[in-house]
């Protein structure tokens, strides 16, 4: 049958295993505990996240999976003479939290030479640069592997004179994912000049000459060194690196923003070697040339990606299939749904005044695709980070589902950003998740309502009305570059990202639309069961009940009732994965 998968399938197998396993508990629980937990940890304030926000003092653990909750002196008696007993003295668990949107491959990678900063002004990038220059020989590449312009105070980038300054023989190449910015040496060295013509190199509008600032499609002309190739032993060292540090804070799994296929490679070296303290559901990106290709060529493409949303075990799954449909927000590339207005001739060089951004496909385009994927079992996904490319998603969705159902796929929007009553409607009719990133409603809203305006941003990230509306949310962070969870180019603190949640308010303090705001306990949701929802394992994990994963994270504050503040500088002391400790404070 067109759309049916085999994952959800697998899903009604755990329930009915879980509900025999329920019914034993409850049968045994009349003449006692017949069997002995490995550990039981009790005294404790356990935030189950089941459906009914249970709230309890203990969890006892076997194995892999969780054998009881409740009062401790019901959980207490799972105890025998092997069993690990432990005070928890008050403090909070909560499941184990699940990073919907991150970028660990390239992230674990970014400072493994040396330290990357974070810049928050002009001023500081400049003296980056100018200490990069001076270390280096003339001719070598000073480069920023992920640097957003408009998140510096000034929203702006150096200008071409303030880069050629201090970097005068060194090509520096500052990388905004979708836009960037260059100096005169990186220009000359790639062969660049005046007469050189090609829309992602900008110019000042009044000299019209090349300014340094450049668009995506321009990013191939320059010659910038590649990287050295590295071994998988040594790519997987660097990764659990990644992973210790994403347990730290919580992070029992994680989904993976976009992976080629033959890429998935070095995390079935990791599982075999027994290495992994994190479960992956790892997000394949196709080619942009299959957006090009007729239905029937499509569907023969993705036959050869090998298998589909659901194929591997509990520790590494394939996630969904995933395509590239705009720019992005921070470099005025995002496909809005009406053009950008006079403020981004100021912060992006634009001077089409009907200029919107750019989209990468059609919506038919899109729908093809989305059929062809459907077809074969996959959930489809896309990065859109315009409201015009969230309404292009979903004309190409709603396309799709006359020819095959995709409501039972838990399609989704990765970013979106801007969502009005009219799309979470749409969204809501077809079961599409919003995967948002809370990091950059922090970071980005201050810029965005300078740019655009208050009327503008008031769809950016509306948690309120996505909840009210009946679409789930998928809280993610697009962590990509720099080890450090809140110094990171886009914070990965999953505590950061609730406090966001919670308070509406950005790094700059400002509070933008605090009617948006959600409570603790949907925000949790968010990092929790939503996540586990999206890749079809919330029979699995994302809550704490029996015969589910013991997969949970103990804090030092009470999530649910420490001063709002308070919310983004929790610690956690311990996290667990499948009953194993794998970070401990």
């Amino acid at each position: 049958m067109p759309g049916k998968t085999n994952f959800p399938a697998r899903g009604l197998a755990t329930v009915l295993t879980m509900q025999l396993f329920t019914f034993l508990l409850l049968f045994t629980g009349c003449t006692g505990p017949k069997e002995t937990a490995d550990a039981v940890y009790f005294n404790g304030k356990i935030v189950t996240v089941d459906s009914a926000f249970t709230i309890t003092q203990a969890i006892a653990i076997k194995g892999e999976h969780i054998l009881a909750l409740g009062a401790d002196r019901e959980v207490l008696k799972y105890s025998g003479p092997q069993t690990k007993k432990v005070d928890l003295e008050g403090h909070t668990v909560v499941p184990g939290l699940i990073e919907a949107h991150a970028h660990p491959e390239t992230a674990s990678l970014s400072e493994l030479e040396e330290p990357l900063p974070n810049p928050r002004t002009v001023g500081e990038l400049l003296d980056w640069i100018r200490s990069e220059a001076a270390g280096k020989p003339a001719g070598a590449w000073i480069i920023h592997p992920k640097l957003f312009a408009t998140r510096l105070r000034e929203l702006r980038p150096p200008s071409l004179a303030e880069l050629d300054s201090v970097a005068p023989a060194n090509p520096v190449f500052l990388d905004g994912s979708f836009g960037g910015s260059v100096n005169s040496a990186a220009m000359r060295v790639s062969g660049i000049t005046e007469k050189t013509e090609h829309p992602g190199l900008l110019r000042d509008p009044e000299s019209g000459r090349h300014n340094g600032k450049i668009r995506f499609t321009a990013f191939a002309l320059f010659k910038k060194p590649e990287p050295a190739p590295l071994s998988t032993e040594k790519f997987a060292e660097a990764l659990c690196n990644m992973f210790a540090r994403y347990n730290r804070v919580g992070f029992t799994s994680f989904a993976s923003g976009a992976l080629l296929p033959g890429e998935t490679r070095v995390y079935d070296h990791l599982k075999e070697q027994n290495l992994l303290t994190i479960r992956a559901f790892l997000n394949i990106q196709v080619p942009f040339e299959f957006q090009g290709l007729a239905l029937e060529e499509i569907r023969k493409e993705i036959a050869g990606l090998g298998p589909h949303t659901g194929a591997g075990d509990e520790w590494v799954r394939i996630g969904a299939l995933k395509t590239i449909l705009d720019g992005g927000i921070l470099t005025g590339t995002a496909f809005l749904s009406e053009p950008w207005g006079p403020k981004a001739r100021e912060i992006f060089g634009v001077v089409d005044p009907e200029y919107r951004g750019f989209a990468r496909a059609t919506a038919e385009q899109f729908a093809s695709l989305v059929q062809a994927g459907a077809e074969a079992g996959w959930k489809m996904t896309a990065h859109a980070t315009g409201g015009g490319t969230v309404e292009l998603m979903l004309e190409g969705y709603e396309q799709a589902n006359r020819s095959v159902p995709i409501p039972p796929l838990r399609c989704s929007i990765i970013h979106g950003n801007f969502f009005t009553p009219e799309t979470i409607d749409r969204m809501k009719a077809l079961n599409i998740i919003a995967d948002l990133q809370p990091a950059w409603f922090y970071k980005d809203s201050d810029a965005l309502l300078y740019i655009l305006g208050p009327d503008r941003v008031r769809p950016f990230h509306p948690y309120r009305s996505l909840i009210d509306g009946g679409v789930r949310i998928s809280a993610g962070s697009d962590h990509m570059v720099i080890l450090d969870d809140k110094e990171s180019i886009n914070p990965y603190s999953p505590w950061l990202g609730m406090w966001t949640m919670v308070t509406r308010t950005t790094e700059r303090g400002t509070a933008v639309f605090p009617e948006e705001a959600i409570t603790r306990e949907e925000a949790l949701r968010c990092y929790t069961i939503n996540n586990a929802f999206a890749s079809f394992e919330e029979q699995l994990k994302g809550s704490l009940e029996p015969g589910k994963l013991a997969d949970l994270a103990v804090l030092d504050e009470d999530y649910l009732t420490c001063p709002a503040e308070r919310i983004k500088d929790i610690q956690v002391r311990l996290t667990m994965v499948g009953g194993r400790v794998v970070y401990q404070k």
